[in-house]
């Protein structure tokens, strides 16, 4: 398969073409027609689509609201008051509320939620049960005095139980935000008590790798560092004892059925629907507050239009709930589709456990990390013929061009590889799939509806067909309503306006093809400098992690003070692999051949591991920063990290750096 460099793109095939008699029955052609009737338009393809979307915002928008009928008590009288950024407002007058949608229409006996843990103990609950338990906990919230605007926490598994805690506080107009069990007590209250939330819902522990955590002592932490929390809701996930928390205690199981059923309360387009958080790498993390409206329609244009799904779909994408993806799939609910969700490793007892949930749960859609797809390659695993599986998606980091050879090779030409980007700032996708978009390795197939994306260089000016900064020039309704504790919004304006005053940079380094699709070469503020020229680290990596005995692999570029350039590689070896000449030899070899002798490194050094991002993003600024010579908890909270001794490491490694940095 041709690996291309971000200044000199190869041409190359695609690795999947539409079916022409799917495209006629998807969702996106019925869009289309809608939309050539009601405006007058010939729109023959999918990039005139997206060029009618961005340059018709405020009609494309209403067009959507109509398409999925979205449903408010009041009507709207305006889609959009002006093109500001920050600033804009949508839909002016409409009052909804996001859970309303979610449960109208159902059949009340299908499945909505499959609930899969690591023992092989699976669940299914019906519409019926689900709307009936989300009554049962919003009023027992209501009685505890939860009202609009109030904060519930979660520290949550990712279970069935935290789906239904958000849903009863989203039915109250009170805003919902979690941190997964995983996270230690002051990493969870660095996030949470931010909010000063009224409740705590709080689990007993997870599964994972074969084994239960109890993290009761971390939940009775996190209740005494919430001084705002009047109650605590405990959730026996494990079955073990409630521990003795500080603040009065309810327990999940016993809560009382509700006599009146669930009646969602009419808020404002723009009312908070819950808090997400910036990865915290470099300080408290950001609280980013996303709204009811934006929300429920930016999702079903997602996941509707986009990844073309209905209430026929299964969606297991595998994630926590530390991580927007974990919305991602609660917001299929929007669309009547089921969801799978598993509380376990995607790896334990073997490698292929995310294949064997998707078949035995009768999933069409699986998404999974880029590297979960490289594991699966380089484990030789073979992939069970699934014949409900339509399609395969990933998000996370960059989809190297091999992942879609293996995927293709593992389950034939008709089911897709589809790789999207978008992320936790605004909760939804800016580049993505589509039905009538063909997709090329490497590539998300094309920018999402309604999102104006622009890739500019460092003069503001829009650039095609090379590298640049991903930007968004136009208003979208899932932006963030505000960030949180951000009164004048100077935090807002410095976190995404900061380098183009009105335009949104979302700080992806990102090339966009002439035939229409976008490639993401990883974030802006890792970008690699080399003799003047720009590059990727993304294309070293699918290079060298394709190599025999290598597991993983970091790059960044360092300047020295005397103008030179340092670029080291480090790897992660296989058991058994030694990083000699040869193996050195031939990694440069294949980076040369594959990207550019720019891109080759000027050293690789053997590494015990690369840490992450508790969301699997690798740490390439906070390593370049301690390898400048920062202290480690000065380049990175560490709290933020996976694993905090393959940071110490790098340390270490200060010394590797060539002398003139001091």
């Amino acid at each position: 398969m041709t690996q291309h460099s971000p200044d000199s793109l190869s041409p190359h095939g695609p690795a999947w073409t539409p079916d022409p008699e799917r495209v006629k029955d998807s969702r996106i052609v019925a869009f289309t027609k809608q939309v050539e009737a009601r405006h007058h338009v010939d729109l023959p393809d999918y990039d005139s689509l997206w060029n009618w979307s961005v340059d018709n915002l405020p009609e494309f928008w209403a067009e959507l609201w109509a398409f999925f009928d979205m449903r408010s008590s009041s009507p709207y009288g305006q889609v959009l008051d002006s093109m500001r950024m920050p600033g804009a407002n949508w839909f002016l007058g409409a009052r909804l509320n996001y859970v309303s949608h979610v449960f109208r229409d159902r059949n009340p006996d299908d499945v909505a939620i499959i609930e899969v843990l690591e023992d092989g103990h699976s669940s299914a609950v019906t519409w019926r049960d689900l709307e009936r338990r989300v009554a049962d906990v919003a009023d027992a919230f209501d009685a505890l005095g939860v009202a609009p605007g109030d904060r519930v926490a979660g520290y949550v598994s990712n279970t069935s139980s935290a789906i239904v805690a958000f849903l009863a506080t989203a039915s109250l107009g009170a805003v919902w935000s979690c941190c997964g069990t995983d996270y230690a007590a002051d990493a969870a209250a660095k996030r949470l008590a931010q909010l000063e939330p009224k409740i705590l819902v709080a689990a007993d522990g997870y599964y994972f790798g074969g084994k239960s955590f109890d993290r009761r002592t971390d939940a009775v932490g996190l209740a005494d560092m919430l001084p705002t929390i009047e109650h605590v809701v405990h959730i026996a996930h494990l079955g073990l004892e409630t521990p003795a928390y500080g603040p009065p205690v309810l327990e999940w199981d016993s809560l009382p059925a509700s006599p009146r059923g669930l009646e969602p309360l009419q808020v404002p387009f723009d009312h908070p629907l819950w808090v997400l958080y910036s990865s915290g790498t470099t300080g408290i993390p950001k609280g980013i507050v996303h709204g009811h409206g934006g929300i429920t329609l930016d999702a079903q244009k997602n996941l509707g239009l986009q990844m073309d799904m209905t209430s026929k779909d299964r969606l297991f994408w595998y994630t926590s709930p530390n991580w927007m993806m974990w919305n991602f799939v609660v917001n299929a609910l929007l669309l009547g589709s089921s969801v799978v969700i598993y509380d376990g490793s995607p790896t334990y007892p073997s490698v292929g456990r995310l294949w064997e949930i998707a078949d035995a749960s009768d999933a069409t859609i699986l998404g999974a990390s880029p590297g979960y797809l490289q594991a699966c390659e380089r484990a030789g695993y073979r992939v069970p013929p699934s014949p409900k599986l339509r399609m395969i998606g990933a998000t996370g980091s960059p989809v190297p061009p091999s992942a879609f050879a293996w995927v293709r090779a593992q389950l034939g030409g008709d089911v897709p590889l589809v790789s999207m980007s978008g992320g936790t700032d605004i909760c939804s996708a800016l580049a993505s799939g589509a039905a009538n978009k063909a997709i090329w390795p490497g590539e998300l197939p094309a920018r999402a509806l309604g999102m104006a994306v622009e890739t500019w260089d460092e003069t503001g000016q829009p650039v095609e067909g090379k590298v640049g900064e991903l930007v968004v020039t136009k208003p979208m309704p899932s932006m963030p309503v505000k960030l949180w504790n951000d009164p004048d919004g100077s935090k807002y304006k410095s976190a995404y306006f900061d380098v183009y005053p009105g335009v949104w940079r979302h700080g992806d380094w990102a090339t966009i093809t002439d035939h229409g699709s976008v490639i993401i070469h990883g974030r802006s503020d890792a970008t690699l400098n080399r003799f003047g020229v720009r590059l990727g680290s993304s294309d070293i990596y699918d290079v060298v992690e394709r190599q025999p005995g290598i597991v993983e692999s970091l790059v960044v570029g360092i300047e020295l003070p005397d103008g030179g350039y340092w670029m080291p590689l480090f790897v992660v070896l296989e058991p058994g692999t030694v990083l000699d000449d040869e193996l050195r030899r031939s990694i440069a070899t294949a980076i040369r051949v594959a990207t550019s002798p720019r891109h080759v490194p000027d050293e690789i050094i053997a590494v015990p591991a690369v840490p992450h991002t508790r969301t699997g993003k690798k740490l390439e600024v906070p390593i370049k920063r301690i390898l400048q010579g920062m202290p480690p908890e000065d380049a990175v909270s560490r709290d933020a990290v996976d694993d905090v001794a393959a940071l110490d490491s790098f340390a270490a490694l200060r010394w590797r750096t060539p002398a003139s940095t001091g």
